[in-house]
């Protein structure tokens, strides 16, 4: 399995190169362009969970123990599984749904449109299971019905931010202003002078200069975050592409893997300073880090869902209001309840986007002449 995705990655990041080579001053502009900050509010919100929230704090101390992560420093590590490199996925798919499937429609075709909507229901579902399955990490003592109340208020606001467009760019800045709060506030809070400041961010060179270590799976848990990202390309791609806003390729592939790094980047240090200073957080800002965590989850459901629901006509014009939240919420608390009875991975969703790769791949060659 490991084989398969190591392959998948050095080809998506050379078709990547050769697209700038041949492409790279090609102007790209989606049918609902917003502004470069409305973009990039979108997409960081929209392909990230409370995970990039949460994780850090746990997974530091493991990346500190463990033999395979000895290369470099825990921050390093934590910053390629969720930085940079990994935002070159999108790179890739919002090209192809901005310049190409315009043009070949081959996400038109039935069967390939079937399999894509598959994977979208799939991965929306397990993103709501996969809160629901650690919401008892991020909040100490949660009882199951509180558990079961949070995930259907999440689920219903997805699906009703879902039903208008101008709602995803309200929640989108909305919830990047918010994340930029929760930084400034955990920053404020350690005191931390500009010496330390500067010793801290500067182990993300550590990544840096061992980039060639992330291209591949270090571990199953790297490969774990790989299938992850595979997994949301194509979905990510075909949405946030709506919002380009006329940019060349070349500055395309720069925001996509420098301007959501940033705050990661950031974020990370800062965590990573609580980690090795042993500084306390208590119950309230925890709490405020969950509630931040839960908006992106209800972005990124509502990206997700606004793809499913045009992919198989369950949109809003042709079910009405009512019938549309409540069939989408059936839908996605259903399937919810329904995965944690079955041995489903993620990396079985990431396999499937391989495969689907592998279709697209020779279907543009064969279409070629189509783009001239």
């Amino acid at each position: 399995m490991q084989t398969i995705l190591s392959i998948a990655i050095i080809l998506t990041l050379l078709t990547s190169a050769l697209i700038i080579i041949k492409f790279g001053n090609h102007r790209l502009t989606g049918p609902n362009p917003v502004s470069i900050v409305t973009f990039i509010a979108i997409l960081f919100t929209s392909g990230l969970d409370v995970g990039l929230i949460m994780f850090p704090l746990t997974e530091f101390a493991t990346y500190n123990e463990n033999i395979e992560y000895q290369f470099t420093n825990p921050l390093a590590i934590e910053f390629g599984f969720w930085g940079f490199l990994v935002w070159g996925f999108y790179f890739l798919t919002t090209f192809y749904f901005c310049a190409l499937e315009p043009k070949l429609k081959l996400f038109e075709i039935p069967f390939i449109k079937f399999i894509n909507t598959l994977i979208i229901v799939s991965t929306c579902a397990f993103t709501g299971y996969l809160f629901f399955s650690y919401l008892p990490d991020y909040i100490y003592e949660i009882s199951e019905l509180t558990r079961y109340i949070i995930l259907s208020i999440v689920i219903f606001l997805a699906v009703l931010s879902s039903s208008k467009i101008h709602y995803i760019k309200w929640l989108s800045l909305s919830s990047t202003i918010l994340f930029i709060i929760l930084l400034s506030s955990f920053w404020l809070n350690t005191n931390i002078d500009a010496k330390e400041a500067f010793k801290t961010t500067s182990l993300l060179a550590g990544y840096f200069k061992n980039l060639h270590m992330f291209i591949t799976p270090i571990t199953d848990y790297h490969a774990f975050y790989l299938f992850w990202w595979f997994s949301w390309s194509i979905m990510i791609g075909q949405f946030v592409s709506r919002f380009v806003n006329g940019m060349k390729t070349w500055h395309l592939l720069v925001a996509l893997l420098i301007l959501p790094s940033v705050p990661i980047a950031i974020w990370f240090s800062i965590l990573y300073y609580y980690h090795i200073n042993a500084i306390n957080i208590s119950y309230i800002t925890n709490l405020s880090m969950v509630m931040v965590g839960i908006i992106f989850v209800i972005n990124s459901l509502d990206s997700l869902i606004r793809l499913y629901t045009e992919n198989y006509n369950l949109t809003l014009k042709r079910l009405g209001a009512k019938k549309y939240i409540l069939t989408n919420f059936g839908i996605l608390y259903g399937l919810v309840l329904i995965y944690q009875m079955t041995p489903f991975k993620i990396e079985w969703v990431g396999l499937a986007v391989i495969g689907l790769y592998s279709l697209v791949y020779p279907l543009i060659l064969l279409k070629r002449k189509s783009l001239k």
